[in-house]
């Protein structure tokens, strides 16, 4: 660790990233970038850390969720306001059921970057440079959109400190009062399809409200019930911008990347010798890294030794994302084999990635019943294997489109094209993310 330094990735080699033509300009973006002020802080992060610590254990619960990639365009007020309040309506439905803390980690405030499955894009007899997210280029499809800019590095820096200032406004300013929320939750309960199947839930966490007020347990002198922490978190991609915004801190003299409280790595970027595990190692934040069908178990103990060499409990998140028709008959073997090992780990599910296809109508979705499906069988593996389902982790969003399959309203292939505005994946939307919410929950109650 002594070795190591912000920029030591530099001598790695390095996947997922863009070929900029102008390194002057990317020099002069990434020391404009070292001079601004940190995004998040490290006493911040030291709090997430200790929360991660208490899932670690099996005292809580982590639920991570938000777009696939935010966008420039897309930037305003109503849409961050929106995901709030989902996140908010699903921590309340599982704290409830789970009877335990839950951690709220937005993928929020920096989601900007995303991996291909190849460089180049071909539309007809053209191919240009794939759509890497809006910190690189553009999603139009035009040679001068896809050509990587450096110059939106620091566009991103901006949008995610307006973010992060109104996500803080809501945190504290009343947007989270525990009554608000649950009677978003019953007017949500109330309209749904599948109504009787919720009712129960949404009515006993008003009867406990109901009851602490009562008590004199209330918003005037218990903080707790109108304000809360929320978190943010992104797939931390683009190294240039990351080592940008890892600092030292002054209390501990430890490197913090400031971009978010918690970074992760993806399937694509976690070789062992290449640039990303170079640089997540020297960082001090908390920090994930996904884990795929084919990952095996010797492997994935090297992994966590070199991202946790300390075996310190909420260091690391492992988020599983397998698929519902593989995480069944690969997922057992690797709980088995951690937890021999000894290591201490967040286990958190990401029930998207591996649920991807395309429908008849050529848009590329994810059905409800199969997300739910690898979340059941996440649970089921964790109770068989004596260890702790510690998490989910969704693309979701607090807006009423139309990318998902199934639920309650029983979104279809030819309803996809009534609202489908991601620029990559598709997500859950509201109403289906609060669904889930309360499906997860039946299992918390029981694990």
């Amino acid at each position: 660790m002594s070795q190591w330094q912000p920029d030591s990735w530099r001598q790695k080699p390095i996947l997922q990233q863009p070929t900029y033509h102008d390194q002057k300009h990317l020099n002069d973006v990434e020391q404009k970038l070292k001079s601004y002020p940190p995004l998040v802080f490290a006493a911040e992060t030291r709090q997430l850390f200790k929360e991660l610590g208490q899932v670690a254990d099996g005292k809580g619960f982590l639920l991570q969720g938000g777009d696939c990639a935010e966008s420039f365009d897309e930037f305003n007020a109503p849409k961050i306001r929106d995901t709030f309040k989902v996140i908010l309506q699903m921590a309340i439905v599982l704290t409830f059921a789970g009877r335990c803390p839950v951690t709220k980690v937005a993928r929020m405030a920096g989601q900007y970057a995303k991996p291909r499955s190849g460089d180049f894009e071909t539309i007809g007899d053209v191919s240009l440079p794939s759509y890497r997210g809006d910190i690189i280029n553009c999603f139009e499809f035009t040679e001068a959109a896809r050509l990587p800019d450096p110059q939106r590095m620091l566009d991103a820096y901006h949008q995610s400190a307006s973010t992060l200032n109104l996500l803080r406004a809501f945190a504290q300013g009343g947007l989270a009062d525990l009554h608000q929320v649950n009677r978003w939750n019953m007017a949500f309960v109330e309209n749904n399809p599948l109504k009787e199947r919720y009712q129960d839930v949404a009515r006993r966490i008003q009867d406990s409200l109901e009851f602490m007020n009562v008590m004199g347990i209330n918003t005037s002198n218990t903080p707790t019930l109108h304000e809360t922490s929320l978190y943010t978190s992104h797939e931390a991609l683009l190294l240039n911008y990351e080592q940008a915004l890892t600092r030292v801190d002054t209390l501990t003299d430890k490197w913090y990347n400031c971009s978010a409280h918690m970074l992760w790595i993806g399937e694509r970027t976690r070789q062992l010798d290449h640039a990303h595990i170079e640089f997540f190692r020297g960082i001090h934040n908390p920090i994930g890294v996904k884990v795929g069908p084919t990952m095996q178990g010797d492997e994935l103990i090297r992994l966590i030794d070199a991202l946790n060499p300390e075996n310190t409990s909420g260091r690391l998140t492992l988020i599983t994302r397998m698929g519902a028709d593989n995480l069944e008959q690969n997922l057992p073997a690797l709980l088995r084999r951690v937890k021999q090992e000894g290591r201490n780990v967040v286990w958190s599910s990401d029930p998207m990635h591996g649920n991807t296809f395309k429908a008849s109508s050529g848009y590329k979705t994810r059905n409800f019943d199969a997300i739910l499906r690898e979340i059941q069988q996440f649970f089921a593996a964790h109770k068989a294997e004596g260890t702790h389902a510690g998490g989910i982790h969704l693309e979701m969003t607090g807006q009423h489109v139309t990318e998902c399959t199934g639920g309650a309203y029983e979104i279809g292939d030819d309803d996809l094209a009534q609202a489908y505005k991601t620029q990559c994946d598709p997500r859950l939307n509201a109403d289906q993310v609060l669904e889930m919410a309360f499906l997860v929950a039946d299992h918390l109650k029981v694990s």
